[in-house]
Formats: C-alpha cells, sequence, structure tokens
C-alpha cells in the first residue's frame, strides 16, 4: 500500500541518489592499476615477486571489470607481505582446543587517486583464509595455488570496498 510517507520518502531519497550521482560514479570507477611487489621482494619472495604482481594485476583487471572506465581515478596497491603457514593443511582435528587452522595471509594497502592526486579513498586488506584453500598438499604447484587463492580474496574484498 502507498501512502503519502512513502512516497515522500521515495522522493527524498531519489533526490540524495541524484546529488550524490557524480561522487558515487567517480569512486567506483578505476581508470588505471599500479602494483607494487618491492617490498616481498625484499623480504626473499625474489622473482616471485614480479609473479605475484602480474598474478595481482590480471585478477584486479579482471574482478574490476565492470568498475574500469577510461580516464578514472587510478588505483595503486602496495603489497606488504604474503605469508604461507609452513602446514597446508586443515585445523586442530575438530576436537576444541586441538588447535586452530593453518592460515595463510596477504596484506596490501589500496589508494585510490583522482586525477589531481586527491586521494578518493585508501583500505588495508588483510586476507586470511586457511591454507588448504590452495587444494591438495601433496602436489606440486602447491604454493602457487594457495598465493593465487590469496590474491583473488584480496582482489574481491577491494571490488566490495568500491561498491562493486
Amino acid at each position: 500500500m502507498t501512502t503519502r510517507r512513502s512516497l515522500i520518502l521515495q522522493a527524498m531519497a531519489g533526490a540524495m541518489l541524484a546529488t550524490a550521482g557524480p561522487a558515487l560514479a567517480q569512486a567506483r570507477t578505476v581508470g588505471a592499476i599500479r602494483v607494487d611487489t618491492a617490498r616481498l621482494a625484499a623480504q626473499g619472495w625474489g622473482p616471485r615477486s614480479q609473479e605475484i604482481k602480474r598474478d595481482l594485476e590480471r585478477q584486479l583487471a579482471t574482478t574490476l571489470a565492470p568498475m574500469i572506465r577510461r580516464g578514472g581515478p587510478v588505483l595503486t596497491v602496495t603489497v606488504k607481505g604474503v605469508w604461507l603457514a609452513s602446514w597446508a593443511g586443515g585445523g586442530g582435528g575438530g576436537k576444541p582446543g586441538a588447535g586452530g587452522a593453518s592460515m595463510d595471509n596477504f596484506d596490501a594497502d589500496y589508494v585510490l587517486t583522482g586525477p589531481r592526486g586527491e586521494v578518493l579513498g585508501q583500505w588495508t586488506i588483510l586476507s586470511t583464509i586457511g591454507s588448504d584453500s590452495g587444494g591438495a598438499w601433496y602436489r606440486p604447484d602447491v604454493d602457487q595455488r594457495r598465493v593465487a587463492a590469496l590474491i583473488e580474496n584480496n582482489a574481491l574484498w577491494i571490488r566490495r570496498y568500491l561498491g562493486g
């Protein structure tokens, strides 16, 4: 049932969205993605840090594809650390007090800057997922799959923060 109060509230909401529209549109677009993994190289990841950079750039381009607009704000990502648990498997056997699951972590800072260098938003995202996210521990590429799962998780979080 439509009441006068609901019509007034709908009109007010429409007016608020109309005035906030350009700001929301700008916050939801990305013109370029830049990833810095220099800290990873210093932490001992060596040449793998460049692979992580390429993989994150590719994943962000895919995950944020609906938001990418030429000339939009620049999304700069600084990867602060990637930590893989020494044991890739389940948790403490399902018994209370038997210990928690081994977890992998991916820590990154995201900064969205406008055309004049103004910061439109910034987020620190620490993805923490189970070390079994890469599948079977005995496969030779288990660590690559674990890092890929962390990268995907991190990209999904920034899409959420950007409003996508």
